[in-house]
């Protein structure tokens, strides 16, 4: 049983990433823009319209698994500054100020930049893409001067 979680576990990062992703960005999305029956903060207010501007461009980083640690991390790092202005003021626990929303996206995004993407991730494909060509390139070049010197000293 083991075995099978185990070889499951970069499926499973991988939709966990997309459906935090999506959500972080409906809730920037919604912050901003006035979507889902919420009210848009004015532009430029402070903190929440900068807030909103990085859930919706961190979620859609995350959901897509572009610069996936760096947008978890910096995404995970506002909703710990909500937390700990906004609600923890209001009271000690997060049941009682509010601030569940705020505590539950800024653990999931911690575990997200230590963990990685996990499978689906823009970033593997490049990265894998990017390798592979650098790969090509190297082999390509050092055969084809191996060929020369063959053809030379034959």
């Amino acid at each position: 049983m083991h075995t099978r979680l185990n070889k499951a576990q970069p499926y499973t990062l991988g939709l966990f990433r997309i459906v935090v992703g999506l959500l972080f960005a409906c809730h920037g999305a919604a912050s901003l823009f006035g979507y889902f029956g919420m009210h848009s903060t004015p532009a430029g207010t402070w903190p929440g319209w900068y807030a909103s501007v990085i859930q919706l461009i961190g979620g859609v980083l995350v959901f897509f698994g572009l610069g996936t640690r760096t947008a978890a991390l910096v995404s995970s790092g506002s909703m710990a500054y909500a937390y700990f202005t906004v609600h923890q003021p209001n009271g000690l626990f997060p049941i009682e100020n509010g601030g569940e929303p705020s505590v539950f996206f800024c653990w999931t995004l911690l575990l997200i930049a230590f963990t990685g993407p996990g499978a689906f991730a823009l970033d593997r494909l490049l990265t894998s893409r990017s390798r592979s060509r650098d790969d090509v390139d190297n082999d390509g070049a050092g055969r084809l001067g191996q060929d020369r010197h063959t053809a030379v000293a034959a």
